[in-house]
């Protein structure tokens, strides 16, 4: 729809209109409803793919490149991203929901990157092991003290966009 009816084509506006209007279908409930099958995260991508094959000048980039040019995340990223968020928002109490209905904290007192480490609940069926109490421990507990004690919410975000850069692959599963 952007392609038919847009047609002052400038990356700033197209990019802005897809935020808007679409990337939030494509990310609703992301926290709730992650994909864990590859053909499903696939199909999801492949919209947003779709999008950045908009513009003539990035057509022939990989891509990941595409990305990088427009100032995009790939849905994954924006998917564990929106974890780190929410579990961010439970321990800060800024959420409704209470973190120890999800997780337990560690009570081990050698902790080397924070003192916010989570332990992942025991799951006895292979369905379990992609909750969101589950697949999103591992990331939280390799976060940095600072990080874990950011004063505010767009804080915490700074420190994720920080670290995206720094390690580029740190979102991807």
């Amino acid at each position: 729809m952007i392609n038919r009816t847009v047609r002052f084509r400038t990356p700033t506006v197209l990019v802005s209109l897809y935020k808007s209007i679409v990337r939030p279908h494509l990310e609703n409930c992301s926290v709730i409803w992650s994909p864990h099958y590859t053909k499903d995260k696939v199909l999801l991508e492949r919209v947003q793919h779709r999008f950045t094959g908009m513009f003539d000048d990035l057509k022939e980039l990989p891509y990941e490149d595409r990305l990088r040019k427009l100032g995009l995340w790939s849905l994954e990223e924006q998917r564990n991203r929106a974890d780190l968020i929410e579990i961010y928002k439970m321990i800060k109490g800024l959420s409704t929901v209470p973190w120890f209905h999800f997780f337990y904290q560690s009570e081990n007192t050698v902790t080397r990157s924070h003192n916010w480490k989570l332990v992942k609940k025991a799951s006895h069926l292979d369905t379990r092991l992609y909750f969101f109490s589950q697949r999103s421990v591992s990331r939280w507990n390799k976060l940095m003290q600072k990080e874990v004690n950011a004063p505010s919410m767009n804080s915490f975000k700074n420190f994720l966009e920080q670290r995206r850069r720094r390690q580029m692959y740190f979102f991807m599963d």
